[in-house]
């Protein structure tokens, strides 16, 4: 969330090569962070053995498709060519997958519906993020005017938000379940989105640009959050490292797609970004295309994700209410066993309160 303003700041000083190298010293501090403070978890059923065959093969398949839709316009062999050979290899790494024991996304891990359904919501609203940020801070510099790093730097409320609500919205998704924040979330986004249609030459900061950023940030609070514990509960604990990998994986995968597909699907040539009124219209249309694909994210978490029912000490839990329900060990009469109850305190008035160990009848 951080990185378009740190890429900002690089590309209006160092130069906009420093920003390939952005991860370096991050990786710096978190490797040995989390080789001290991490818990070790293995799968029991782990080889221990590297899936290089299929890193290969899906790198090189995401590599060639990717490189197919920038060029597209142009149409030459070669673009021909590498997008085919990008979908063969991308087949042959679901058959490598399927075969192999120490597989880096087993098959086998999406016959949980709750997994599936999550990762393509994953796909969705991700792609559509990936476009957007792309996107964004362009339609800030070419056509309204920004620095580099002001251009970033009017990204940060989306920033701000969820440091200060991500948490609250985690605990929310706990209480209420994740079906209702991974489909409000991204409504709320594609509102935002939405919003940004207004930004354009001459637009203001503080009425244009920032309710956009603010509804995004609210919106990408309350989705991210409850997305992630939803992928980890979805999977055994000794699966939650690979179904984090595999839901990290379609998030990158989804924004690097977006932003090869969408320049091309918006009309967006390479001129554009030299005439600032052919870049705000093809902006707009980006924006719907990203707008759309968050209201897809939308209604497949509405209508395929499940909240999880907790455990109960009795069957009966789940529908009593613990404040003004009677005690469980004398259900209400409206389920019929309320008689037995009124029975055994007859016939221990008629005994003389001594109780007896013949059962109602």
């Amino acid at each position: 969330a951080v990185g378009p303003f740190l890429g900002g700041w690089l590309v209006d000083g160092p130069g906009w090569r420093w920003v390939f190298l952005l991860n370096v010293p991050v990786a710096a501090v978190c490797v040995p962070v989390a080789l001290r403070h991490v818990p070790e978890s293995r799968a029991p059923d782990a080889t221990g053995r590297f899936d290089v065959l299929g890193a290969a093969l899906g790198a090189a398949s995401l590599g060639l498709v990717t490189y197919a839709l920038i060029e597209a316009r142009s149409a030459t062999g070669w673009v021909v060519a590498a997008a085919v050979l990008g979908v063969l290899l991308a087949g042959a790494f679901v058959r490598v997958e399927r075969r192999r024991p120490e597989a880096m996304m087993p098959p086998e891990i999406f016959r949980s519906r709750q997994f599936t359904a999550v990762n393509l919501v994953t796909l969705c609203v991700y792609a559509a993020f990936g476009g957007f940020f792309f996107l964004s801070v362009l339609q800030l510099q070419v056509v309204t005017g920004y620095s580099a790093l002001g251009a970033g730097a009017a990204l940060l409320p989306t920033t701000a938000l969820m440091l200060l609500l991500s948490a609250r919205a985690g605990e929310l998704g706990e209480r209420i379940g994740p079906r209702i924040p991974l489909t409000v979330g991204p409504v709320l986004c594609a509102a935002g989105m939405v919003l940004m249609l207004r930004v354009g030459a001459g637009a203001s900061y503080l009425t244009d640009v920032l309710p956009a950023m603010v509804v995004l940030g609210l919106g990408m609070t309350t989705l991210v959050a409850p997305l992630t514990s939803t992928v980890l509960a979805s999977v055994s604990p000794g699966r939650a490292g690979l179904a984090s990998g595999i839901n990290n994986a379609a998030a990158r995968a989804a924004g690097l797609l977006a932003v090869a597909a969408l320049p091309l699907l918006a009309g967006m040539g390479p001129d554009a970004y030299l005439d600032p009124a052919a870049f705000d219209v093809s902006f707009d249309r980006a924006m719907a295309w990203c707008a759309a694909l968050l209201l897809l994210g939308a209604v497949l978490a509405w209508a395929t994700i499940r909240s999880p029912r907790k455990d109960a000490p009795h069957p009966q839990c789940r529908t009593q209410c613990a404040v003004c329900s009677p005690s469980l060990e004398a259900p209400q009469a409206a389920t019929g066993s309320a008689r037995p109850a009124r029975t055994a305190d007859r016939r221990r008035r008629r005994t003389g309160g001594r109780r007896t160990d013949t059962p109602p009848a």
